[in-house]
């Protein structure tokens, strides 16, 4: 087993055991394996970039270094910590980067993002190799002029080349190379092990009966189920789909607002800095992808694994508590031309409210310990 032990086998009993992170180093070309639980889809890896333990070190190191930012107070850690099931342990609304510079959009945990079909909250970038170096170059999160600066930085940091050698084989650094190990690190961090797995692999006892009872609200009148459904195969309870579910929107005028973004992403504008600097084009959600008219306010339906962990809510962090996230479903969330035809008024007593939230808190990784000690190794 190659030296991270924080992936090592623990040998927990039964499904919970199944669910901890393994890497195992194959004999061929030292690629190492996530191993899931049976009966689960294995994260998809990009043929061009198969993961080694050089390269996730490397990863790893560039993850929690700070000093790859325009004024060394930012890194990837800064945002996605370990020790807050990798969201902003500041708890804002929206995080904010080089400078104190605010964005408009709240940070999504990179926990189980391997799993994802695209990242962000727009799905605008469609690896975590595109994600991960997108940040690099946004005015105001790592805050870097282009590609070329960053690599320019990294040049000079003495540490780097034979990482880069270990991880490529040889000492060039490259933004796709950077790209590929800190995607390569993203993809280990993954955690499928809540007392939910258990109760629903049979163990009736693993959560309490609040929490049962909302488990049935969720898959019939709370109608949860309709984006967050149970997927054996893809355990994250979400549909990886773009909704329209009134967040944002409130004060918007759609017609004009969109015009004028597809307007500027037609000439060239970077679609990255619209969404993280302009407040109003950011609330246009996946349109500014598309460009289709469907996708107005649309945004990724988020998973529900660590949930009770990961406030606050929404694309812009506009909900608090859990509380106050199912309170906006059940109001019907804010009404707009381009509504989810799935969103209406709920009805749910209090009680029912209440026991929902118990049932999300038992989506709550049993493992998340394990992580803290990610940035000490990659100190070393």
């Amino acid at each position: 087993m190659p030296a991270f032990g924080y992936f090592e086998w623990s040998g927990r009993r039964g499904l919970a055991a199944l669910a901890v992170l393994a890497l195992s180093l194959c004999a061929a070309a030292q690629i190492l394996e996530l191993r899931v639980p049976p009966g689960v889809l294995p994260p998809e890896v990009p043929a061009d970039n198969p993961p080694t333990e050089a390269k996730v070190a490397l990863g790893r190191k560039l993850y929690f270094d700070t000093r790859i930012s325009k004024d060394g107070s930012v890194a990837c850690a800064t945002c996605h910590a370990p020790s807050h099931a990798f969201v902003d342990p500041r708890g804002k609304p929206t995080s904010a980067g080089v400078g104190g510079a605010l964005g408009t959009r709240n940070a999504p945990t990179v926990l189980n993002a391997a799993f994802l079909a695209s990242q962000f909250w727009d799905g605008r970038a469609p690896t975590l190799e595109a994600q991960a170096v997108q940040p690099l170059v946004n005015p105001i999160e790592h805050g870097f002029a282009d590609p070329a600066a960053v690599v320019a930085k990294l040049r000079t940091l003495g540490d780097y080349p034979p990482l880069f050698k270990a991880a490529f084989g040889s000492p060039e650094i490259r933004m796709e190379r950077v790209g590929q190990a800190i995607a390569s690190f993203e993809r280990t961090l993954l955690s499928l092990d809540a007392p939910i797995d258990r109760f629903l692999a049979g163990a009736t006892n693993a959560i309490s009966e609040s929490a049962k009872r909302g488990w049935g609200l969720f898959n019939s009148k709370a109608r949860c189920n309709s984006c967050h459904g149970r997927i054996d195969v893809a355990p994250l309870f979400t549909d990886d789909q773009f909704h329209n579910i009134g967040v944002g929107v409130k004060k918007l005028d759609f017609a004009a607002v969109s015009r004028k973004a597809a307007a500027a992403v037609g000439s060239g504008a970077s679609i990255d800095r619209l969404a993280l600097t302009n407040a109003e084009a950011s609330e246009l959600g996946r349109f500014l992808v598309t460009r289709e008219q469907k996708d107005l306010g649309a945004f990724k339906t988020p998973q529900l694994r660590n949930v009770a962990q990961t406030a606050p809510y929404m694309h812009d962090g506009s909900e608090a508590t859990l509380a106050d996230v199912i309170a906006f479903y059940d109001r019907g969330g804010n009404d707009n031309p381009y509504l989810d035809g799935g969103i209406r008024p709920l009805g749910l007593t209090d009680q029912e409210k209440a026991d929902l939230v118990a049932l999300l808190e038992t989506f709550t990784s049993s493992d998340l310990a394990r992580f803290a000690e990610l940035e000490k190794s990659a100190s070393k």
